[in-house]
């Protein structure tokens, strides 16, 4: 798992290094998520993305380090690309598709869609 979480990490660099785009258009995106149903605490992930924007479309991805509540650590790789694009004065609609990889999980797929209105 190590070693795999080693070479994912070492693909996402490369391929930013590699990227004909100019350094202002990469970002680094730690995120921390934790999860309750009621009162009771279902545990919690970590992501340590590196990603690529340009315009309304961004790609990113990096290692996972879940932690379910009362079982054991893992580290895994997530990733997720959106777009997003106005579609009047006051509104955007935005669009994400996400994936994260555990050694002892299922692979877990989720979708976002959803829009902003200001007023």
């Amino acid at each position: 798992m190590i070693k795999s979480l080693i070479v994912s990490g070492a693909v996402v660099t490369a391929a930013a290094l590699a990227s004909p785009a100019s350094a202002n258009e990469f970002y680094l995106n730690p995120e921390f998520n934790a999860a309750w149903s009621g009162s009771d605490f279902g545990g919690s992930v970590m992501d340590g993305h590196v990603g690529w924007q340009t315009g309304a479309f961004y790609i990113q991805g990096g290692p996972s380090w879940l932690q379910p509540d009362g079982g054991n650590a893992e580290v895994g790789f997530s990733a997720k690309t959106g777009v997003s694009a106005p579609v009047s004065e006051k509104l955007d609609l935005y669009s994400e598709i996400s994936f994260a990889k555990y050694e002892d999980i299922d692979a877990g797929y989720g979708l976002k869609l959803g829009g902003k209105f200001v007023f």
